[in-house]
């Protein structure tokens, strides 16, 4: 039962992640004083490592963790080439909308 509550914190922080990956280029834009700080990121990324090992662990079907992991280590790469190259990947889109696809299917699982 408590599984599908990690399924809940993985779609909102990647859903979260992913609204910050949209919006925050369009704030640095404007002349509002923000500036790219990877901490935010990698706490994005690291509450998100959570729901995926929770459902790692548990006897979800593979192509779910396939998905949660591929997408997982998008994400990460997008941070790590923000982070070192600052450098703006695609990667990291793709990556959280996998992890929000990965975490609603497992939760739907779970009802039944």
């Amino acid at each position: 039962m408590k599984e599908k509550y990690f399924d809940m914190i993985g779609v909102y922080a990647a859903f979260l992640c992913l609204i910050h990956c949209v919006l925050a280029p369009v704030l640095f834009l404007l002349p509002l004083g923000f500036s790219h700080n990877p901490i935010i990121d990698i706490s994005f990324l690291t509450i998100g490592i959570f729901p995926v090992i929770k459902v790692m662990r548990s006897a979800a079907p593979l192509y779910i963790k396939v998905l949660l992991a591929i997408s997982w280590v998008a994400v990460l790469v997008a941070v790590l080439l923000e982070s070192i190259f600052h450098q703006e990947s695609i990667l990291i889109f793709f990556g959280a909308g996998g992890l929000i696809t990965g975490h609603l299917i497992n939760y739907s699982n779970h009802k039944h």
